[in-house]
């Protein structure tokens, strides 16, 4: 009896101290969205967010603006757009943005795209390349703001000199539409962090 009251109370406190660490993380993660590092970089990384038909999604087109914002500013001198063809669709994330940013006046000499990627990490990984093989330095990276902390981890890790700068005008505004992209990427961030200990060394 006193082992089973025991176990009880072991397992109690472990859930307790998950509970606390999932808090920390998704206070870190919230405070982090506040970040807005308007640093002189090569080029700025914008990562995809699916399209509708040959149009940006609604999410992907402020990503996108913030990204031309950064040209248009002087901020960066390239912009590189991140995604793959998603199942059912007729082109991919990348070559939508670039086709958006042209007709919004961005020279198509200064754009990038990588067409493989169908996650964040993947999103990154390809822009890495991009990065090394136009030999550039720094990069400033664009996405929603709860979707940051998670990017700016996985850009360190791909050795890249990242800057962060969110969209001003993300489309996940009252909290009905932020609480499950929180719940979300605090799942994604604990999950990226638990694989990164036993996949990069």
């Amino acid at each position: 009896m006193l082992l089973r009251k025991k176990s009880v109370k072991y397992f109690l406190m472990v859930i307790l101290l998950i509970c606390l660490y999932v808090l920390f993380e998704t206070i870190q993660i919230l405070f982090y969205s506040k970040v807005n590092e308007l640093v002189k970089a090569d080029a700025a990384i914008v990562l995809g967010a699916g399209i509708w038909g040959d149009e940006p999604s609604p999410v992907f087109k402020e990503r996108i603006n913030h990204g031309i914002w950064l040209y248009e500013n002087g901020y960066v001198n390239q912009l590189i757009f991140t995604g793959g063809k998603a199942d059912g669709n007729l082109h991919s994330d990348a070559s939508i943005a670039k086709k958006y940013a042209m007709e919004c006046g961005v020279a198509e000499e200064d754009i990038y795209i990588e067409e493989k990627s169908t996650i964040t990490q993947e999103n990154l990984y390809y822009a890495a390349q991009i990065i090394n093989e136009k030999n550039m330095s720094k990069v400033i990276i664009v996405s929603d703001p709860l979707h940051m902390k998670r990017a700016m981890l996985m850009a360190e890790d791909y050795g890249l000199e990242a800057y962060s700068s969110s969209t001003p005008s993300s489309m996940y505004k009252s909290w009905k539409s932020k609480i499950p992209f929180l719940a979300r990427e605090v799942f994604f961030y604990i999950g990226y962090k638990i694989y990164r200990i036993f996949h990069l060394k």
